[in-house]
């Protein structure tokens, strides 16, 4: 499984979350501590805005821990939100386009889960899509997949209208694959104002995510805590949505009509 971070709140280095703390996302994705795989070496990427809201992106397939440009540039580019992904591959080669995070238009997104038997259920889920966003695809992922299936569902109006109706397209073409076959989603995506994440896995076991408020106002998503002691990080819970803006995080339960507020 991959392991992924976002930063949202007052602009800050990329290295604030990527490279600085004891248990940032470049030592996840050497030791990661609550992943199957406690190396994720199939690529990298981060996508960050900047303060119009205007996108940049890298990605690469070397380790995160190989690249020569990583330290300089999460050192040199500040941002008031961003995401970062290190990729351990469940479907899709190992390429540029198949790294994370994706992006289309404002929006980027990133996975860490699997859709099973994703090579038999691939063409008609394609086949639910427009023209314009089968064309955008780019890679050969389930979570590239994933993130266009939101998009033509509405995301830009609903996002989470929109993941639900995407889970139930999933589990609706997955009907008669074994049960073993989990579908496993834990995603984290932006349109450049908000950042939005959620967790389901049809077995109860989706990967962690975890969310902590800083004292200057910023917020951390990530999979796993940055650090040791864990003070002050939260779990967002199985099959919880969660919206984070200039406001206090808003919990909602995917499949009900409740929320709260952390």
């Amino acid at each position: 499984m991959c392991r992924l971070a976002a930063y949202i709140g007052p602009p800050v280095a990329l290295s604030h979350v990527i490279v600085e703390p004891s248990h940032s996302l470049l030592e996840q994705s050497i030791h990661a501590t609550e992943a199957k795989l406690a190396v994720q070496g199939d690529g990298f990427g981060f996508a960050w805005y900047d303060h119009e809201q205007q996108m940049g992106l890298y990605r690469d397939v070397l380790p995160a821990w190989s690249d020569g440009n990583l330290l300089s540039l999460c050192r040199m580019i500040r941002s008031p939100l961003f995401l970062a992904h290190v990729r351990a591959s469940t479907s899709g080669e190992t390429s540029r386009v198949n790294c994370h995070p994706f992006a289309h238009g404002d929006w980027c997104f990133m996975h860490n889960g699997q859709v099973p038997r994703i090579e038999h259920i691939r063409r008609p889920l394609e086949s639910t899509l427009p023209d314009d966003l089968y064309a955008a695809r780019r890679g050969t992922t389930d979570s590239e997949l994933i993130f266009l299936l939101l998009l033509a569902n509405g995301l830009r109006e609903d996002p989470l209208s929109a993941v639900r109706t995407v889970i139930d397209l999933l589990h609706s073409f997955s009907l008669g694959h074994p049960a073993s076959d989990a579908i496993r989603l834990t995603c984290v995506l932006s349109d450049g104002e908000t950042l939005y994440a959620f967790r389901h896995a049809s077995d109860m076991r989706a990967p962690t995510l975890y969310l902590k408020q800083l004292c200057d106002g910023g917020r951390i998503l990530a999979s796993e805590p940055l650090e040791p002691t864990r003070d002050g990080w939260i779990t967002v819970g199985m099959d919880q949505f969660v919206t984070i803006s200039g406001n206090d995080p808003e919990f909602a339960d995917i499949f009900g009509a409740c929320a709260e507020v952390a």
